[in-house]
C-alpha cells in the first residue's frame, strides 16, 4: 500500500515512523520545510518526498485544522479517486463538513481521525515512532463512508499498533474531547498564571508538574481547535467554574461536612474511572 502523510510535525512525523516500523507500506512525506524532507528521509520516517497526490491509497493529512481543511478543499481533485484522505485534527465536526462532501464528489472518501497521544513540544525533531503505543485511535464516519472502508481504517489503525479503535460521530467527539483534553489545556495553562508561581521552586513536587504538564502547548495550533469547539468548551468551563464555586463556598464558610463530601464525591469518581 501506498501511505502519504502531508504536514511532518509531531503528529505526522510520528505517523509515518510507526508506519515504517510496523508495516512494509511505502510512505511518502509532503512537508514545506525542506529540512524536514530532508530528516524524515535521513531516519527513514519516509521513502522520499512526492508531489503526486494521486499515489496514495491513504492520505494523511497532519497540519493545523484551518490548514486542513485549506489544503484539502484545494487538492480535492488531485486525490487518488477510491482513496481514503485522513485528518489528525482533536476537532472534528468543523473538519468533516468542510471536507466531506467535496472529496466525495471527486470520488474519495474522506475520514475524520484522531490519534489520542502527543507531547508538549512540537516539530519533526520530536517526533517517535512509539508514540502511539497504546494508544486509543478514533474514527468519526459520516454518510459518505462506507463499512468497507470503515472497517479498512480500523485494520490499518490496529495494524501500527493502536490499542483501541473507538468510532464517534463528529459532535459527540468534540463534546467528549473538550472534557477529557481541551479544558485540561485551559485549566493548566490557567493554574499556571497564579502570582504564586514565581514562588514556587523547591515547594512543587508531582501534583505540580502533573497539573502544569499541558501548560507548554502550541498556541498557534491549539486556539483555532478551542475557537472551533467553542460550545462544548464553555459548556465545560462553566461547570469546572460552578464545582470550583463549591469549593471554594464550603472553605470559606469552614463548612466541613460540605467539603467532605465534595472531597468524597471526587475521590469516588476517580476510582471509578476507566482510561482506555
Amino acid at each position: 500500500m501506498i501511505i502519504t502523510v502531508v504536514g511532518l510535525g509531531l503528529i505526522g512525523g510520528s505517523l509515518a515512523k510507526t508506519i515504517k516500523k510496523h508495516t512494509d507500506h511505502t510512505v511518502y512525506g509532503v512537508d514545506i520545510d525542506k529540512e524536514t524532507i530532508n530528516m524524515a528521509v535521513s531516519q527513514g520516517a519516509i521513502d522520499s518526498e512526492t508531489d503526486d497526490l494521486g499515489l496514495a491509497d491513504i492520505t494523511i493529512v497532519a497540519l493545523y485544522p484551518v490548514g486542513t481543511i485549506d489544503y484539502i478543499r484545494e487538492n480535492a481533485s488531485r486525490f487518488k479517486k477510491g482513496s481514503i484522505v485522513i485528518d489528525t485534527c482533536g476537532i472534528k465536526k468543523a473538519i468533516t463538513d468542510g471536507v466531506s462532501e467535496i472529496l466525495a464528489e471527486n470520488g474519495v472518501t474522506f475520514i475524520g481521525v484522531h490519534p489520542m497521544a502527543g507531547r508538549e513540544f512540537s516539530g519533526f525533531a520530536y517526533a517517535l515512532d512509539n508514540l502511539f503505543d497504546n494508544a486509543s485511535f478514533i474514527i468519526t464516519p459520516t454518510e459518505f463512508v462506507s463499512e468497507a472502508k470503515l472497517n479498512f481504517l480500523t485494520d490499518f489503525a490496529y495494524s501500527i499498533g493502536f490499542k483501541k479503535v473507538v468510532t464517534a460521530t463528529p459532535k459527540e467527539h468534540d463534546e467528549i474531547i473538550a472534557f477529557t483534553s481541551q479544558l485540561a489545556h485551559v485549566v493548566s495553562n490557567g493554574y499556571i498564571k497564579s502570582p504564586t508561581h514565581l514562588k514556587q521552586l523547591g515547594f512543587s513536587a508531582g501534583s505540580f508538574q502533573d497539573l502544569t504538564r499541558v501548560a507548554k502547548l502550541n498556541e498557534d495550533m491549539w486556539t483555532p481547535l478551542f475557537l472551533m469547539n467553542k460550545e462544548p468548551l464553555c459548556f465545560e468551563i462553566n461547570n469546572l467554574i460552578d464545582r470550583l464555586t463549591e469549593y471554594r463556598d464550603a472553605i470559606q464558610n469552614d463548612d466541613a461536612d460540605t467539603l467532605r463530601q465534595l472531597l468524597r464525591d471526587g475521590r469516588i469518581l476517580k476510582e471509578n474511572t476507566k482510561v482506555l
